[in-house]
């Protein structure tokens, strides 16, 4: 007979696992992010929902999650297992169920705290006995169902206990998992993994759909314990409805899941009746062993619980993968923002030793220096200058980047939500900012060296300041300015201010793209795509293999 194994260290790896699974993020639209999302969504969901609660508190009582499709008859199968009516039935359902959750007086213990899903909020209804009780029992009904909840609301759990169910066992009715809103199909999914034992409902109309196939496959996947009710099936048609569907499951190999078969009957018609005892006598035959008899319990938790543990070893492999996709992505994209920007301050680099900084206006003012332009007049003009071809690298670096991006399927997927939008009025902005602090660093630089010569006499410090700037961008045709920096300050002190004016231009020139540079990547870099999450998912995987 199987059991379940608590051994501390195997909880240890769990829930370091566990940890290393919520640590991992699939924030970039690529192929497969939104299925490795929703995996890691179903992992955790299993792991905290079910799995190290089961394997904490192996006595707690069974949980019965009955789940399936829109209309199949989940909730008047759990009503009329129970034997009233405590929770909502029918084909209309409210924008916002909150999901019932029917326990034994005695076990409701095991359910008021936050041992299995820990994220839904708890609505407790005290028991109920008698015609009155049951009345109002409905009255509840009617009265909750109806509210809205808002979007964002906190999901709740509501709790009912009734001694009509026999002790180590709980019924929850889950959300339709092919609902229109997608809160529900969310809901229905986690609550799903929470169960011990997966009763899945389908229809006499509906056995052969997707929905419920899909929920088979992956039952079988965890290799759970796992009950299918064949609903609504018209009389005439009982024998042949429950043989195709029989073979169905024998040829997907779920051959030997236990079957039952609920009649259509009127008190189904609407949803809003109670079955005769006799149509569920079968389901809750086999369910009030389950949770009687410690033999067949023990071996319906632990082949859940060993079932989920052992498909983690063909899941976390997938997750890991994704991540690594995720991460190659992030280092292919941030690569290309290098490369067009270490591209832009080499452009730069030229064009400054080139000389083409002095053109346009500020050549005007080269050569109308000093009689028929200032000092200031002509650095003002160097600066704009600096200004202009600073944006047009940022601009041609942006262009770059977003044409490398168009071509890269993977990266023009990315490029809308992971980089920083291209900016060029802030980047002008921003650009104009800096070079007006070079400017004034340069001035001051000159104001010292002009200072140290004792050649303070009026505005030598500004036309040193203006010289050096054209001397510094303007090439060759700026010879002239060098040349009258020696004659004024002297050689030596005149080379010393060039070689201090080049350091600070060539700091501002690349501290002007790295900041561009940074702020492109930056959102991107945020995200923390690393290839850590990868290799903590493999080995946390691998210590839980060796514990297991």
């Amino acid at each position: 007979m199987a059991t379940l194994d608590v051994r501390p260290r195997l909880l240890d790896a769990l829930s370091a696992l566990r940890d290393r699974v919520d640590a991992a993020r699939f924030p970039l639209p690529l192929p497969g992010a939104s299925r490795a999302r929703r995996n890691r969504a179903e992992l955790l969901a299993q792991l905290d929902d079910y799995l190290v609660p089961r394997l904490c508190a192996p006595e707690a009582p069974l949980l019965a999650v009955v789940g399936g499709s829109t209309g199949a008859g989940k909730s008047t199968l759990v009503n009329s297992l129970v034997g009233r009516r405590v929770t909502e039935a029918g084909v209309l359902r409210p924008t916002t169920r909150t999901p019932v959750l029917v326990c034994h007086p005695d076990d409701h213990h095991w359910f008021a705290g936050p041992r299995v899903l820990p994220k839904l909020q708890r609505v407790w209804v005290p028991a109920h006995e008698g015609a009155a009780a049951a009345y109002e029992a409905e009255a509840l009904d009617e009265a909750i169902a109806p509210e809205p909840v808002a979007e964002d609301a906190p999901l709740s759990l509501r709790i009912e206990t009734d001694r009509a169910l026999p002790r180590g066992l709980a019924l929850l009715d889950a959300p339709d998992i092919d609902s229109l809103v997608a809160r529900n199909r969310e809901l229905a999914a986690s609550l799903i993994c929470a169960a011990d034992v997966w009763v899945l409902v389908t229809t006499a109309t509906r056995y052969a759909d997707a929905v419920p196939w899909h929920l088979l496959r992956t039952a079988k996947e965890y290799d759970v314990t796992l009950v299918t009710v064949l609903d609504r099936v018209p009389h005439q048609v009982a024998a042949e409805v429950s043989r195709q569907y029989g073979a169905l499951l024998e040829s997907a190999g779920l051959g030997d899941v236990p079957r039952f078969t609920v009649p259509e009957l009127p008190e189904s018609a609407d949803g809003s009746g109670l079955l005769p005892a006799t149509a569920v006598a079968g389901l809750r035959a086999w369910l009030t062993q389950r949770a009687e008899d410690p033999a067949a319990r023990a071996v319906a938790t632990a082949r859940t619980a060993a079932g989920v543990l052992s498909s983690l070893g063909a899941r976390l492999p997938g997750l890991a993968g994704a991540s690594a996709v995720q991460h190659a992505a992030a280092v292919r994209l941030l690569q290309r923002v290098e490369d067009a920007y270490g591209r832009a301050v080499e452009r730069v680099r030229r064009e400054v030793t080139a000389g083409e900084a002095l053109a346009g206006d500020a050549l005007t003012h080269w050569r109308g220096h000093p009689h028929d332009s200032t000092p200031d007049e002509l650095l003002g003009a160097l600066t704009a200058s600096l200004i202009a071809l600073l944006t047009c690298a940022a601009d041609a670096a942006d262009e770059e980047i977003a044409a490398a991006c168009a071509m890269d399927p993977a990266a023009a997927a990315i490029a809308g939500t992971a980089l920083a939008p291209r900016d060029p009025d802030g980047a002008t902005g921003r650009i104009g900012v800096a070079v007006r602090r070079w400017r004034r660093c340069l001035e001051e630089i000159a104001e010292e060296e002009v200072r140290a010569a004792e050649r303070d006499r009026g505005n030598e410090a500004e036309r040193t300041a203006a010289l050096l700037a054209a001397a510094l961008l303007g090439g060759r045709r700026a010879r002239k300015a060098g040349e009258t920096l020696a004659e004024t300050l002297g050689a030596m002190r005149a080379l010393r201010l060039r070689d201090r004016g080049g350091q600070l231009l060539a700091d501002s020139l690349e501290g002007v793209l790295d900041t561009e540079r940074e702020r492109r990547s930056a959102p991107l870099e945020a995200l923390d795509v690393t290839p850590d999450h990868q290799v903590e998912l493999i080995a946390a995987l691998s210590v839980l293999q060796k514990e297991r």
